[in-house]
């Protein structure tokens, strides 16, 4: 029986099918180093850390995991190396759940207030612009009103895209176009949706990490800007990390949680890669809300993220 039954069986599908490279990478790993092995012992210890670093999980999360399974051995004085599967996704669900952090059950706002503003920041190419269209889409089927900033004004491409996802979702784009000021774009995205009763804005940001200093800087000034409108604006900043690129989303997440007061995550282009441990890793040591998670390039791909539901994918066997 399914643990959590609001994941619908296409979601499931989709998210079985994007850990895919990742579950592979795992187990055949994990096959090779207890191979031989009856009990699991030192070695077999050794050679799962080793597993789990070359997964992406990280240094120090992995360490945290492999402590846990070495009092659990003590205590248990003979563990089979049958059980170890079982083991680890027991772990690493606990060690997921330690965040605090509410599991989603779908794209909602809150209700005490509108517009929900929703700040995105990230590097260029982690899939940040594409996001904020899926997000977009996916608010809109709910019933949303949505109002888009293209705010991301040093990178033509940038502003393009999102009024192309505009057009393909059906909502207004607020634009200044290329080389124009960002906080003037934020502006006149919260005037509009204020102005039009909007649920939501989404903000696209500069996609960039030129030096901590002038992107907190310019951050600074949006926020200054839209809380002329909405005093308590963002009401989150949604960081865009590329799972695909496994240690680097970690610097990248460590860089702009410097710059900025980060709220939430969206962790992308998890299909077609090994290193999904890098979302166990990362919602572990920076122990801010993994809240969305892209496991293809479909609307629906872009799905809400549940620490279960992504353990049971991640160990389900074929």
């Amino acid at each position: 029986m399914a643990l959590f039954g609001f994941f619908s069986k296409d979601k499931k599908e989709s998210l079985d099918k994007g850990l895919e490279k990742t579950k592979e990478n795992i187990f055949t790993k994990l096959g090779k180093a207890v191979v031989g092995k009856s009990r699991v012992d030192e070695d077999v210890l050794d050679e799962l850390e080793e597993v789990l670093i070359t997964s992406d999980v990280g240094v120090e999360t992995t360490i945290k995991i492999i402590r846990r399974i070495e009092e659990r051995v003590a205590q248990d004085k003979y563990m089979n190396v049958a059980e170890l599967d079982s083991i680890l996704r027991e772990e690493i669900g606990k060690l997921l759940a330690e965040n605090n952090t509410q599991d989603l059950t779908d794209f909602t706002t809150p209700e005490d207030h509108k517009p929900h503003v929703i700040l995105v920041v990230g590097v260029n190419g982690v899939g940040k612009t594409t996001t904020i269209g899926k997000l977009a889409a996916q608010y809109k089927r709910k019933g949303k009103k949505v109002v888009l900033g293209a705010a991301d004004t040093f990178r033509a491409a940038a502003v393009d895209q999102l009024m192309l996802w505009g057009e393909r979702v059906g909502v207004p784009v607020v634009s200044h176009g290329m080389n124009t000021d960002p906080a003037s774009v934020a502006f006149d995205a919260v005037k509009q949706a204020q102005d039009q009763q909007a649920d939501v804005v989404i903000i696209d940001t500069a996609g960039r990490l030129h030096t901590k200093v002038n992107l907190m800087n310019e951050l600074t000034k949006i926020k200054r800007v839209i809380q002329k409108f909405v005093p308590e604006a963002p009401h989150e900043i949604l960081l865009v990390l590329d799972g695909s690129t496994g240690q680097n989303a970690f610097i990248q997440a460590r860089e702009f949680t410097k710059a900025t007061e980060v709220t939430a995550l969206a962790i992308t282009k998890l299909d077609g890669t090994a290193k999904g441990g890098v979302v166990i890793g990362i919602s572990d040591q920076f122990r801010i809300p993994v809240k969305y998670i892209g496991v293809g390039e479909k609307i629906d791909d872009l799905q809400v993220f549940n620490k279960m539901e992504f353990v049971d994918s991640l160990f389900k066997k074929r």
